[in-house]
């Protein structure tokens, strides 16, 4: 028998590996491994290090490490990474086609993450960038994707609504139902709540969190101004301020940056928590920064939040809209580049503009309508 093993999860009798092997080369061996978080760790656990004008290393960061909040959370009892990103069949598969003997709870090989953007891009560039993949294999993984973030990825719930005087009230509730911080991973990605107040026509008398044609935020401080954030709210009540869960990086000068060879810290880190993470003895490496940290209702498997709107002399009955939106390339990590002057990074700025109005999509959402004030 040849040394050139192939791994997978199942059990394989002494005839089917000779079979394999005749016909590939490849010896079949069951590998146990494959069906834990651990496995998944050894790639998407990663650090960065920041460096200095002569190659010196000036700090490190936790750039991703999905499977570190995981273990904090409760789900390491329950779910694996494999659970919700590989996709089981239904019914019994063969996983051969000479002899297969058909399994049950096979996983296709899809691995739905979170990126929904980047295969359209792929298929609008396709010729440029030399995309070997076909069309419909590459809209159908952004489908994919984008059925399981809307699917499993969250909830967004009103809790409480009141009109008092001219404020009209709204305490909202946010669920993180994945197995890791929301949005995890690569640093680019960011959550935000969107509120809506229209009055008895249907015209806006407040909104906080608009998303705009050109990938940015409404109101939100970095997507103005580079130097800037915008921090967590426990309370809005300006259209100009938003609720953004993600995380913030700064330089060994302390300078807010998208840049992963300079980042040496999180400033801040709101990303919301999953279930049974405990922010008090999180290790350094999966800690919440900056004010969530002292947000009472910033806790394990969510947030909640208030806003208040100045409604004015608008009229009831009123209507709110909440809803979570999800981007994996945002606004400023793109921008950036505009920095640099080459053809690799430019072009890449080049086709989010082209494409920036669909860079974001719609998690979760509840609408209340005929709320009548308690007294104006």
């Amino acid at each position: 028998m040849g040394q050139r093993q192939i791994l997978g999860p199942h059990d394989i009798d002494d005839g089917r590996t000779r079979i394999m092997h005749s016909a590939s080369g490849f010896e079949p061996r069951q590998a146990a491994h494959l069906d834990t978080s651990e496995f998944c760790a050894t790639c998407h656990t990663l650090f960065t290090h920041a460096l200095g004008p002569n190659g010196e290393v000036l700090g490190e960061l936790p750039e991703q490490v999905p499977y570190l909040e995981w273990k904090h959370s409760e789900y390491r009892d329950t779910k694996t990474c494999q659970d919700c990103h590989m996709q089981v069949v239904e019914q019994a598969t063969p996983i051969s086609s000479v002899l297969g003997e058909p399994r049950a709870d096979f996983s296709r090989h899809s691995f739905r993450g979170g990126n929904f953007w980047m295969p359209r891009v792929f298929n609008r560039y396709r010729d440029e960038l030399g995309v070997k993949a076909l069309p419909q294999e590459l809209e159908s993984m952004a489908r994919q994707t984008l059925k399981h973030l809307t699917s499993d990825s969250s909830r967004i719930s009103i809790k409480s609504v009141s009109v008092l005087g001219n404020n009209l009230e709204v305490a909202l509730s946010i669920d993180n139902l994945a197995g890791h911080k929301l949005p995890t991973a690569y640093p680019s990605r960011r959550v935000w709540i969107r509120v809506m107040v229209t009055d008895s026509e249907g015209k806006p008398v407040f909104e906080s969190g608009g998303f705009q044609k050109d990938g940015s935020i409404e109101g939100n401080d970095n997507d103005s101004d580079p130097t800037r954030y915008e921090p967590h709210h426990e309370l809005i009540d300006d259209p100009e301020d938003v609720q953004i869960y993600e995380v913030i990086m700064v330089d060994h000068q302390d300078k807010v940056t998208t840049g992963l060879l300079a980042g040496v810290r999180y400033i801040k880190d709101n990303r919301l928590l999953p279930k049974g993470f405990d922010k008090r003895t999180a290790d350094p490496d999966i800690a919440v920064h900056g004010r969530a940290a002292l947000d009472s209702n910033f806790q394990s498997s969510g947030d909640q939040i208030k806003y208040r709107a100045d409604i004015g002399t608008a009229k009831g009955p009123f209507t709110v809209l909440a809803e979570l939106w999800y981007q994996p390339i945002s606004f400023r990590w793109a921008t950036n580049f505009g920095d640099y002057d080459e053809p690799e990074p430019q072009r890449f700025q080049s086709i989010y503009k082209s494409m920036s109005d669909s860079t974001a999509t719609i998690l979760a959402w509840v609408v209340l309508s005929d709320i009548s004030p308690t007294s104006r």
